[in-house]
Order: C-alpha cells, then structure tokens, then sequence
C-alpha cells in the first residue's frame, strides 16, 4: 500500500482533497522545481572554472604585482594552477558524467521498486552534500585532485536519481494524451535550473568562489524536506484512479510497430503471434534495458539525444570558460552570458512542443531544429564575441535549435516507467 507524505496527509484534513486536476498541477510544479533545482547544483563547476585557472598577468597588473618565475600562477588554485589545468577540467567533466551515465543504468530500476517520494527525498540530499563538499575545498585550502574527482564521482551517481524519479512520478499522473506542448513546458526546468546556478554560482564566483556550491548545495539538500512531507508521486495515495499508460494489450513487436488494438483491425491476429516476439508493456513491471530497445523508435531517438547532448553538455561545463578566453569578459560577466544559452532553451523547447502537437510530425521536427542548430554554431564560433548583442542573439537561436528531442512527442513509444535508456 503506498503511504501517503505525512505532510499531504495533514492538508487533505485542512484543504479540499486532491482530485485528478489538482494533483496534476501539484506534480507538475512540484517536479518541474526538484529537477529545476538538480541542474542548478549541476551547474556551478562550469563558472567556477574561470577562476581556478585564470590570467595572472591581468591579476598582476591590477593588483600592482610584479611576476616572477616563483609566483607567476599566484592567482590559479592548486591543482588546476598548469598548464595543463584544461586537461585536469575535462577529466572532472568525464568522471562526472561518466559516473552518471552509469548510474541512470541502475537508478530507473530502483526508483521502480522504491517509493518515489522517498527516493527523491534522498536524491537531493546526497546531491546537496556533494555539492558543497566541492566547496568545502575552498574553505579548507584543499588542493588534492583526487579529493575533487572523488567528489565528482560521488555528485554523478547521485545525481542520477533525480531524471527517472520525476518522469515516474509525471507518468503516474498523466496519461497518453497529446503532450508536446506541454512537455515541452516541463521539461523547461533544465534550462531554468541552468539559469539559477549561473546567477548563483556567478554572484559569488569572484570573492570566495566556495560559495558558488555551497549556496546551491544547501538549495537542492534543503528541498529534500517539502519532498519528503509534501510530494505526492502516486494518485493511488490518494484515492485517484491513475489514466492508463497505454491502451490495453498494446505491445511491441520485432517485426512490427506499436499496435493499438482500438485501430488496428489486424490486432487479435497480431497478439497470437509468437510471444517471443512481443513486449507487452505492461505497467506493473518495470522495462528492462534490452526490453527497451525493442520498442520501435527508442534507439532512434536515444542516438539523437545522444548527439544532441553532447552538444548541450560540453556548453554546460564549458561555456563560461570559452566565453571569458574568447571574449575577454571577465568571469562573473560569463556566467551570466552563458544562461543565454539555457533562455533560448526554454523558447526552443515550447515551439518544438506546439509543433509537434500540431503537426503530428516529431521526427521531421527534430530534424529541422537539428539542422538549424549547425550553421548557428559555426556563426556563433566566428561573430559571436564582435558585441555583446551578437553574442547574446547567437546563443538564443542555437538552443532554440537545440532543445526538440525531449521526451514530449506523441509519436514517440510510450512507457513512461523510470527506465533509465
């Protein structure tokens, strides 16, 4: 029996109960904040690293210091103070999300067998702890790479827990209706949380740069605590009949696409098929990882977002550094510059919705946007620093282009368990 969060419990003595139409809205902005609030503790490496390794020939010269072969890193932070600091940055960045790509494996296979809300509540906590303990660095003068890349390390693992935790709970909610639009709403709340930890991580990033993790940190830990009294994953908590996933003995098949017997006029002979060429989705069991590639459509889409955030990525944890070294803008400056990128985000993400719903064509949609996004990198790459306007007007239209291969189509195969593809 799923408990319902003591917290819940109190306001449906003291509210009127949630139905079908308020839960929808709670969960909705209630998971929209959590993963908002997951990329906002993501984000701040990306600023900080402007200032772990910076020119100290400008500190020089504003300081009124003389270099010497004996301080001429004086500004750097050991043990990013090398040359090659650039390499030690990618191996954090690879330990990150080599650590997190991991963990997604395993992480939507246990948010299917634990509470939601209780897993999500330790979710955000572990992933408040990693990221003030990178900042704790700062505090205690700790110059040890390795204490940085265990930090790492442990920040990706737990920060998986968060993407297959809240589609769960979304999928619990809402059910197969035209979602492109709306999704694309939702799924906003990566580029607003992108946005919050470059204003945040930036206000501090030039005077004591531990608190560029130690305040977002405390954000996403502290919200383990609404999460824990208040969320509300499961309509069955309170006496909701949750919408179907999908229609009943809809299926996959090897040799065929997704069938929905309510249309299909050849579905009684297509379900006495051989069973070993099925997968019944069924909504009791979670999907395992070789059960997901066969529903038709999945390894299309996968290897788009594979590329799509390969791009999206190297921009979070590089952008600001790029745009202070090809700008020359100083590093507070950069971080604000780089949540340009995740505004366009926002704009791209909704148009790819409505598009999507209105014209019943994803794929072409994503296609299109992809395209787009190519000659706006390369002009970006060439004019994008002549002005401020450039760069800002650039970097919009490159993520509007960018953001189109969410999970929000229609068309696309419709589980909507916490798999972790």
């Amino acid at each position: 029996m799923v408990q319902l969060a003591p917290g819940a419990k109190l306001l449906q003595r003291c509210l009127p109960p949630l139905n079908s139409k308020t839960g929808r809205v709670h969960i909705f902005f209630f998971t929209l904040v959590i993963y908002t609030c997951y990329h906002l503790s993501r984000k701040p490496i990306s600023i900080v690293k402007s200032v772990l390794h910076k020119n100290c020939s400008d500190e020089a010269n504003r300081e009124g210091k003389i270099i010497v072969p004996d301080n001429e890193t004086f500004c750097d932070w050991a043990p990013f103070d090398g040359k090659n600091y650039d390499s030690l940055f990618g191996t954090l960045d690879l330990i990150f999300l080599s650590c997190y790509a991991a963990s997604m494996f395993v992480s939507g296979h246990v948010a299917d067998k634990i509470d939601l809300r209780i897993y999500l509540c330790i979710g955000t906590f572990l992933s408040g702890i990693t990221t003030i303990a990178f900042g704790l660095g700062y505090f205690f003068n700790i110059h040890s790479f390795a204490y940085y890349a265990i930090v790492q390390g442990l920040g990706g693992i737990v920060q998986a827990t968060g993407w297959p935790a809240v589609v769960a709970c979304m999928g619990n909610w809402f059910g197969k209706n035209k979602r492109g639009f709306f999704m694309g709403v939702w799924t906003a709340h990566a580029s607003i949380g992108n946005i919050l930890g470059s204003l945040v991580a930036g206000a501090f990033v030039e005077t004591a740069w531990g608190w560029s993790f130690v305040v977002p940190g405390l954000i996403v830990g502290l919200l383990s605590i609404p999460i824990y009294l208040f969320l509300v994953p499961y309509p069955e908590a309170v006496d909701i009949r949750p919408p179907a996933q999908h229609y009943p003995n809809e299926y996959a098949s090897m040799d065929h696409p997704v069938n929905n017997p309510r249309t299909s006029e050849e579905a009684p002979a297509a379900t006495t098929s051989s069973q070993s060429n099925l997968l019944l989705l069924d909504k009791e069991d979670s999907v395992s990882f070789l059960s997901a590639l066969r529903v038709p459509g999945v390894i299309e889409y996968s290897l788009t977002l594979f590329f799509a955030k390969l791009v999206s990525y190297t921009f979070l944890f590089w952008l600001p550094l790029y745009i202070r070294d090809a700008g020359g803008f100083d590093p507070s400056a950069s971080a604000d510059l780089s949540a340009v990128f995740d505004l366009g985000g926002i704009i791209g993400g909704i148009i790819a919705g409505y598009v999507s719903d209105t014209t019943g064509a994803s794929a072409i949609t994503c296609v299109v946007l992809l395209i787009l996004s190519i000659p706006t990198l390369y002009l970006y790459s060439i004019i994008g620093f002549y002005s401020l306007a450039t760069c800002i007007g650039i970097r919009r239209i490159n993520q509007v282009s960018q953001w189109c291969v969410q999970p929000r189509s229609n068309n696309r195969p419709n589980t909507y368990k916490s798999t972790s593809i």
